[in-house]
């Protein structure tokens, strides 16, 4: 398994850049599940950045669902099913993105935005801090 170089000149942070390739990654397929995760500590020397910095990205892919960790199995990108409902709308949200003018990554921006500052209710509505 490989995990493509991160842009330390980026203005991303790093356990950002990371996350966000892992979980794309597994979300297209390119790391299918049980594909095996190299340990927090070959992590972080095979990129050169810290321990803590990967432990934080495998603990928040793993409670975003996108990998499950075994104890002395390891890390592996997890078995997920999308609801269809999610697939549907992301459809629809890329079709008006298309449709507005937007590129990808202004589309993903605004999704990445969107979902750090609300949150979603029990009902299913998105809120956040205004």
């Amino acid at each position: 398994m490989t995990i493509h170089p991160l842009d330390a000149d980026s203005a991303t942070p790093l356990y950002e850049q990371l996350r966000a390739q892992v979980a794309s990654r597994a979300a297209t397929g390119d790391l299918p599940a049980g594909t095996r995760l190299p340990t927090v500590r070959q992590l972080a020397l095979d990129l050169g950045i810290g321990v803590r910095t990967v432990q934080r990205v495998y603990t928040e892919l793993e409670s975003d669902g996108v990998v499950v960790t075994e104890g002395r199995r390891g890390t592996s990108i997890a078995a997920t099913t999308v609801p269809g409902d999610a697939t549907e709308m992301a459809e629809e949200y890329a079709a008006t993105a298309r449709r507005l003018g937007l590129t990808l990554p202004e589309a993903v921006r605004l999704l990445e935005r969107s979902w750090s500052v609300g949150s979603v209710g029990a009902d299913g509505a998105v809120g956040g801090d205004q």
